[in-house]
């Protein structure tokens, strides 16, 4: 498993301001928006164009494209649906998939209520979203399903990301790269990383 972490000034600007308890919810959602912009630019540097048609107010020339039908992006609920809109402004016309996983606060273990993908997934690259890649658990859960469903392609972009999940990550699926704009420090006794931003579900949402 290759971990990409993905460094700009301007990632880390936002990211202190994400980070920073008194930041609203308004502002929050924005930021998760737009740091997932990076992401999302970085993990598809390795996409196949194809060769089109376009006519300029000049003439007709030949332009390279991406095939957006190709990719599926898959949040996993609740938190991973925070990164969508910055997502669909890089890839208006990808597809989305929908995996429902919570934590149990007993045992820290993902516990999967939910599950929707497009028909012809196991053809596409997936690409998960959530902003915290903490014990790792539910991204493990979410890459299996995938796999379960022949996909072989696939991604993973946190915000946020503890050692610990990272470690657990490449153990379980060494084959799948992973994207995130900060490494941070280790996770709590609760599994919350540290020092992390808090729970995003809770801080995207108003939740708080």
């Amino acid at each position: 498993m290759e971990t990409i972490k993905v460094s700009h000034p301007l990632i880390e600007h936002k990211l202190a301001i994400l980070r920073d308890k008194k930041t609203g919810t308004k502002e929050f959602r924005e930021l998760i928006s737009e740091i997932t912009l990076f992401l999302c630019y970085e993990a598809m540097k390795d996409a196949k164009l194809k060769t089109v048609e376009v006519e300029t107010p000049i003439t007709k020339a030949k332009a390279q494209m991406i095939d957006e039908k190709e990719y599926v992006f898959v949040p996993i609920i609740r938190a991973g649906t925070g990164m969508i809109d910055g997502i669909v402004t890089m890839i208006p016309n990808a597809k989305i998939g929908h995996i429902g996983l919570y934590r149990d606060e007993e045992t820290l273990k993902p516990v999967r209520y939910y599950y929707k993908m497009p028909s012809d997934i196991a053809n596409k690259t997936a690409i998960i979203i959530d902003p915290m890649l903490a014990t790792g658990g539910s991204g493990m859960d979410a890459i299996t399903l995938l796999k379960e469903d022949g996909v072989k392609n696939i991604k993973f972009l946190s915000i946020i990301a503890a050692p610990e999940g990272l470690k657990k990550m490449s153990e379980a699926h060494p084959d799948v790269q992973i994207y995130c704009a900060a490494i941070d420090e280790k996770l709590n006794d609760i599994g919350y990383i540290v020092p992390g931003l808090g729970d995003a579900g809770d801080r995207i949402f108003g939740t708080v």
